[in-house]
Protein backbone atom coordinates (compact mmCIF):
# COMPACT_ATOMS: atom_id res chain seq x y z
CA UNK A 1 0.00 0.00 0.00
CA UNK A 2 3.09 2.65 1.05
CA UNK A 3 4.50 1.40 -2.62
CA UNK A 4 1.14 2.20 -4.17
CA UNK A 5 0.73 5.89 -2.21
CA UNK A 6 4.47 6.76 -3.16
CA UNK A 7 3.48 5.82 -7.08
CA UNK A 8 0.46 8.26 -7.27
CA UNK A 9 2.22 11.11 -5.65
CA UNK A 10 5.20 10.78 -7.51
CA UNK A 11 2.38 11.23 -10.73
CA UNK A 12 0.42 13.23 -9.18
CA UNK A 13 3.77 15.89 -8.85
CA UNK A 14 4.62 15.11 -12.67
CA UNK A 15 1.25 15.82 -13.66
CA UNK A 16 1.17 19.35 -11.07
CA UNK A 17 4.44 20.05 -12.14
CA UNK A 18 3.58 20.43 -15.99
CA UNK A 19 0.25 22.21 -15.58
CA UNK A 20 1.48 24.52 -13.49
CA UNK A 21 4.36 25.17 -16.09
CA UNK A 22 2.35 25.56 -19.05
CA UNK A 23 3.33 29.36 -19.50
CA UNK A 24 6.97 28.67 -18.78
CA UNK A 25 6.86 26.00 -21.62
CA UNK A 26 5.26 28.73 -24.12
CA UNK A 27 7.89 31.13 -23.53
CA UNK A 28 10.74 28.54 -23.87
CA UNK A 29 9.10 27.63 -27.20
CA UNK A 30 8.58 31.11 -28.08
CA UNK A 31 12.42 32.32 -27.41
CA UNK A 32 14.05 29.14 -28.74
CA UNK A 33 12.09 29.52 -32.47
CA UNK A 34 14.56 32.99 -32.99
CA UNK A 35 17.59 30.99 -31.94
CA UNK A 36 20.81 28.61 -34.32
CA UNK A 37 19.87 24.46 -34.25
CA UNK A 38 22.80 24.60 -32.15
CA UNK A 39 21.63 26.45 -29.33
CA UNK A 40 18.18 25.00 -29.11
CA UNK A 41 20.00 21.68 -29.03
CA UNK A 42 22.38 22.51 -26.08
CA UNK A 43 19.40 24.24 -24.22
CA UNK A 44 16.81 21.31 -24.54
CA UNK A 45 19.53 19.00 -23.46
CA UNK A 46 22.09 20.64 -20.59
CA UNK A 47 18.79 22.78 -19.76
CA UNK A 48 16.92 19.45 -18.74
CA UNK A 49 19.59 18.78 -16.08
CA UNK A 50 19.97 22.09 -14.82
CA UNK A 51 16.31 22.06 -14.77
CA UNK A 52 15.50 18.74 -13.18
CA UNK A 53 19.12 18.64 -11.12
CA UNK A 54 20.15 21.85 -10.07
CA UNK A 55 16.71 23.67 -9.95
CA UNK A 56 14.24 20.88 -8.64
CA UNK A 57 16.85 19.38 -6.62
CA UNK A 58 18.35 22.64 -5.05
CA UNK A 59 14.96 24.42 -3.79
CA UNK A 60 13.99 21.61 -2.06
CA UNK A 61 17.00 21.06 -0.16
CA UNK A 62 17.37 24.69 0.40
CA UNK A 63 13.88 24.97 1.84
CA UNK A 64 14.43 22.14 3.70
CA UNK A 65 17.58 23.78 5.45
CA UNK A 66 15.54 26.96 5.95
CA UNK A 67 12.90 25.56 7.81
CA UNK A 68 15.01 23.35 10.27
CA UNK A 69 18.41 25.88 10.01
CA UNK A 70 19.86 23.44 13.28
CA UNK A 71 20.66 20.77 10.58
CA UNK A 72 23.36 22.85 8.72
CA UNK A 73 23.17 22.96 5.53
CA UNK A 74 25.43 20.04 4.54
CA UNK A 75 23.05 18.55 7.39
CA UNK A 76 20.03 19.19 5.65
CA UNK A 77 21.05 17.75 2.73
CA UNK A 78 21.83 14.30 4.73
CA UNK A 79 18.15 14.68 6.14
CA UNK A 80 16.23 15.14 2.97
CA UNK A 81 18.02 11.50 2.25
CA UNK A 82 17.14 10.28 5.78
CA UNK A 83 15.45 7.63 7.83
CA UNK A 84 16.87 8.49 11.11
CA UNK A 85 13.66 9.20 13.21
CA UNK A 86 15.19 12.03 14.99
CA UNK A 87 16.12 13.94 11.21
CA UNK A 88 12.28 13.26 10.55
CA UNK A 89 10.84 14.43 13.94
CA UNK A 90 12.75 17.88 13.46
CA UNK A 91 11.34 17.97 9.94
CA UNK A 92 8.04 17.15 11.09
CA UNK A 93 8.46 20.06 13.45
CA UNK A 94 9.36 22.46 11.09
CA UNK A 95 6.53 21.16 8.79
CA UNK A 96 3.76 23.83 9.61
CA UNK A 97 6.07 27.06 9.36
CA UNK A 98 6.75 25.56 5.57
CA UNK A 99 3.30 24.42 4.76
CA UNK A 100 1.70 27.86 6.04
CA UNK A 101 4.23 29.44 3.63
CA UNK A 102 3.65 27.34 1.03
CA UNK A 103 -0.04 27.32 1.06
CA UNK A 104 0.10 31.27 1.66
CA UNK A 105 2.29 31.80 -1.62
CA UNK A 106 -0.22 29.30 -3.63
CA UNK A 107 -3.23 31.33 -2.69
CA UNK A 108 -1.82 34.32 -3.47
CA UNK A 109 -0.94 33.14 -6.93
CA UNK A 110 -4.32 31.73 -7.55
CA UNK A 111 -6.08 34.79 -6.36
CA UNK A 112 -3.57 36.84 -8.56
CA UNK A 113 -4.48 35.08 -11.77
CA UNK A 114 -8.74 35.16 -10.69
CA UNK A 115 -8.48 38.92 -10.73
CA UNK A 116 -5.78 40.26 -12.89
CA UNK A 117 -4.07 37.66 -15.05
CA UNK A 118 -6.11 37.48 -18.71
CA UNK A 119 -7.61 33.89 -18.92
CA UNK A 120 -9.91 31.92 -20.91
CA UNK A 121 -13.63 32.15 -18.62
CA UNK A 122 -13.92 28.64 -17.98
CA UNK A 123 -16.33 28.37 -14.81
CA UNK A 124 -19.23 30.90 -14.05
CA UNK A 125 -17.92 33.96 -11.98
CA UNK A 126 -14.53 34.29 -13.26
CA UNK A 127 -15.33 37.66 -15.75
CA UNK A 128 -16.72 38.72 -12.25
CA UNK A 129 -13.64 39.01 -10.53
CA UNK A 130 -12.18 39.46 -13.70
CA UNK A 131 -13.80 42.93 -14.18
CA UNK A 132 -13.14 43.42 -10.07
CA UNK A 133 -9.34 43.62 -10.62
CA UNK A 134 -8.84 46.20 -8.21
CA UNK A 135 -9.99 43.93 -5.25
CA UNK A 136 -7.00 41.41 -5.24
CA UNK A 137 -5.06 43.57 -3.32
CA UNK A 138 -7.90 44.02 -0.58
CA UNK A 139 -8.43 40.43 -0.93
CA UNK A 140 -4.78 38.97 -0.44
CA UNK A 141 -3.95 41.45 2.36
CA UNK A 142 -7.42 40.49 4.53
CA UNK A 143 -6.58 36.69 3.75
CA UNK A 144 -2.41 37.04 5.06
CA UNK A 145 -3.99 39.79 8.13
CA UNK A 146 -6.68 36.22 8.76
CA UNK A 147 -3.80 33.46 8.44
CA UNK A 148 -1.53 35.98 10.61
CA UNK A 149 -3.91 36.52 13.47
CA UNK A 150 -4.94 32.78 13.71
CA UNK A 151 -1.13 31.45 13.24
CA UNK A 152 -0.03 34.00 15.95
CA UNK A 153 -2.78 31.95 18.66
CA UNK A 154 -0.59 28.92 17.76
CA UNK A 155 2.92 29.95 17.39
CA UNK A 156 4.66 32.60 16.19
CA UNK A 157 7.34 31.18 13.76
CA UNK A 158 3.95 30.28 11.91
CA UNK A 159 2.84 33.65 11.70
CA UNK A 160 6.31 34.57 9.93
CA UNK A 161 6.03 31.40 8.15
CA UNK A 162 2.99 32.79 6.10
CA UNK A 163 4.91 36.75 5.87
CA UNK A 164 7.93 34.61 4.02
CA UNK A 165 5.20 32.75 1.81
CA UNK A 166 3.54 36.79 0.70
CA UNK A 167 7.05 38.23 0.39
CA UNK A 168 8.00 35.40 -1.41
CA UNK A 169 5.01 35.57 -4.03
CA UNK A 170 5.19 39.55 -4.44
CA UNK A 171 9.17 39.02 -5.38
CA UNK A 172 8.64 36.04 -8.14
CA UNK A 173 5.56 37.94 -9.46
CA UNK A 174 8.27 40.96 -10.11
CA UNK A 175 10.32 38.55 -12.38
CA UNK A 176 7.51 36.94 -13.93
CA UNK A 177 6.30 40.86 -15.03
CA UNK A 178 9.25 41.76 -15.78
CA UNK A 179 10.21 38.30 -17.92
CA UNK A 180 6.84 38.89 -19.75
CA UNK A 181 8.55 42.35 -20.44
CA UNK A 182 11.46 40.94 -21.80
CA UNK A 183 10.25 38.59 -24.03
CA UNK A 184 8.75 41.20 -26.27
CA UNK A 185 11.89 42.23 -27.05
CA UNK A 186 14.04 39.44 -27.15
CA UNK A 187 11.29 38.14 -30.11
CA UNK A 188 12.54 41.16 -31.79
CA UNK A 189 16.35 41.85 -30.78
CA UNK A 190 19.51 40.90 -31.93
CA UNK A 191 20.83 39.70 -28.92
CA UNK A 192 23.01 36.49 -28.85
CA UNK A 193 21.83 32.81 -28.46
CA UNK A 194 24.07 32.42 -25.36
CA UNK A 195 21.92 35.81 -24.07
CA UNK A 196 19.03 34.16 -24.94
CA UNK A 197 19.73 30.59 -23.22
CA UNK A 198 20.85 32.19 -19.29
CA UNK A 199 17.78 34.29 -19.66
CA UNK A 200 15.78 30.61 -20.22
CA UNK A 201 17.10 29.27 -17.98
CA UNK A 202 16.97 32.24 -14.79
CA UNK A 203 12.60 32.18 -16.11
CA UNK A 204 12.74 28.41 -15.25
CA UNK A 205 13.95 29.17 -12.33
CA UNK A 206 11.30 31.76 -11.22
CA UNK A 207 8.88 29.26 -12.61
CA UNK A 208 9.67 26.49 -10.91
CA UNK A 209 9.16 27.85 -7.70
CA UNK A 210 5.24 27.35 -8.00
CA UNK A 211 5.53 23.89 -8.28
CA UNK A 212 8.62 23.25 -5.83
CA UNK A 213 6.15 24.75 -3.28
CA UNK A 214 3.44 23.10 -4.31
CA UNK A 215 4.81 19.90 -4.10
CA UNK A 216 5.40 20.15 -0.26
CA UNK A 217 1.44 20.03 -0.57
CA UNK A 218 1.62 16.17 -1.75
CA UNK A 219 4.47 15.13 0.58
CA UNK A 220 7.96 16.04 2.59
CA UNK A 221 10.22 13.58 1.43
CA UNK A 222 12.58 15.14 -1.13
CA UNK A 223 13.64 12.48 -3.29
CA UNK A 224 9.89 12.27 -4.10
CA UNK A 225 9.66 16.17 -5.03
CA UNK A 226 12.85 15.15 -7.20
CA UNK A 227 11.90 12.50 -8.97
CA UNK A 228 8.08 13.63 -9.95
CA UNK A 229 9.28 17.25 -10.66
CA UNK A 230 11.97 15.93 -12.74
CA UNK A 231 9.40 13.63 -14.88
CA UNK A 232 7.17 16.93 -14.44
CA UNK A 233 9.98 19.11 -16.03
CA UNK A 234 11.73 16.55 -18.87
CA UNK A 235 7.69 15.99 -19.68
CA UNK A 236 7.61 20.05 -20.73
CA UNK A 237 10.28 20.52 -22.43
CA UNK A 238 9.68 17.42 -24.49
CA UNK A 239 6.27 19.64 -25.41
CA UNK A 240 8.42 22.91 -25.62
CA UNK A 241 9.94 20.86 -29.24
CA UNK A 242 7.14 20.30 -30.59
CA UNK A 243 3.52 20.22 -29.35
CA UNK A 244 3.33 23.44 -28.09
CA UNK A 245 1.06 24.80 -30.05
CA UNK A 246 -0.99 21.66 -29.71
CA UNK A 247 -1.23 22.67 -25.86
CA UNK A 248 -2.17 25.73 -26.59
CA UNK A 249 -5.64 24.87 -27.69
CA UNK A 250 -6.53 23.02 -24.82
CA UNK A 251 -7.45 26.64 -24.09
CA UNK A 252 -8.45 25.84 -20.17
CA UNK A 253 -5.51 23.68 -18.97
CA UNK A 254 -4.24 27.04 -17.53
CA UNK A 255 -7.57 26.86 -15.50
CA UNK A 256 -6.75 23.52 -13.98
CA UNK A 257 -3.77 24.72 -12.76
CA UNK A 258 -4.81 27.42 -11.03
CA UNK A 259 -7.45 25.31 -9.31
CA UNK A 260 -5.31 23.06 -7.97
CA UNK A 261 -2.77 25.47 -6.89
CA UNK A 262 -5.90 26.57 -5.14
CA UNK A 263 -6.59 23.15 -3.54
CA UNK A 264 -3.24 22.87 -2.82
CA UNK A 265 -3.33 26.24 -1.01
CA UNK A 266 -5.63 25.55 0.97
CA UNK A 267 -4.67 21.92 2.12
CA UNK A 268 -1.01 23.10 3.10
CA UNK A 269 -2.70 25.91 4.99
CA UNK A 270 -5.12 23.32 6.73
CA UNK A 271 -2.32 21.43 7.36
CA UNK A 272 -0.16 23.90 8.96
CA UNK A 273 -3.47 24.44 11.25
CA UNK A 274 -3.19 21.04 12.45
CA UNK A 275 -5.81 19.53 10.36
CA UNK A 276 -4.45 16.63 9.69
CA UNK A 277 -5.27 15.66 5.35
CA UNK A 278 -4.71 12.30 4.25
CA UNK A 279 -1.38 12.25 1.68
CA UNK A 280 -3.73 10.88 -0.83
CA UNK A 281 -6.01 14.43 -1.07
CA UNK A 282 -3.88 16.33 -3.02
CA UNK A 283 -2.44 13.70 -5.56
CA UNK A 284 -6.54 13.34 -6.15
CA UNK A 285 -7.76 16.71 -6.21
CA UNK A 286 -4.98 17.26 -9.01
CA UNK A 287 -5.74 14.65 -11.34
CA UNK A 288 -10.16 15.46 -10.70
CA UNK A 289 -9.00 18.99 -11.46
CA UNK A 290 -7.18 18.69 -14.39
CA UNK A 291 -8.83 15.90 -16.19
CA UNK A 292 -12.00 17.91 -15.91
CA UNK A 293 -10.42 21.30 -17.54
CA UNK A 294 -9.08 18.74 -19.69
CA UNK A 295 -12.26 17.44 -21.30
CA UNK A 296 -13.51 20.74 -21.20
CA UNK A 297 -11.30 21.97 -23.19
CA UNK A 298 -11.52 19.56 -25.87
CA UNK A 299 -15.15 19.91 -26.30
CA UNK A 300 -14.88 23.75 -25.91
CA UNK A 301 -14.43 23.59 -29.84
CA UNK A 302 -16.83 21.47 -30.60
CA UNK A 303 -19.10 23.81 -28.63
CA UNK A 304 -17.93 26.91 -30.31
CA UNK A 305 -18.62 25.94 -33.64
Amino acid sequence: MEIIMYVVTVFGLALFEVVSSIDNAIINAEVLGTMGDKARRWFLLWGILLAVFVVRGFLPWLIVWASVPDLGFAGSFVAAFSSDPRVLSAIEHAAPMLLIAGGTFLLFLFFHWLFLEPKEYGLPGERFFARNGVWFYATVSVLLCAIVWYALRLEPMIAFGAVIGSTAFFITHGFKMNAEHQEQQLMGSGLSDLSKILYLEIIDATFSIDGVLGAFAFTLAVPLILLGNGIGAVVVRQLTVGNIEKIKRYRYLKNGAMYSILCLGGVMTADAFGVRVPGWVSPALTFAIVLFFFVKSRNAPKALS
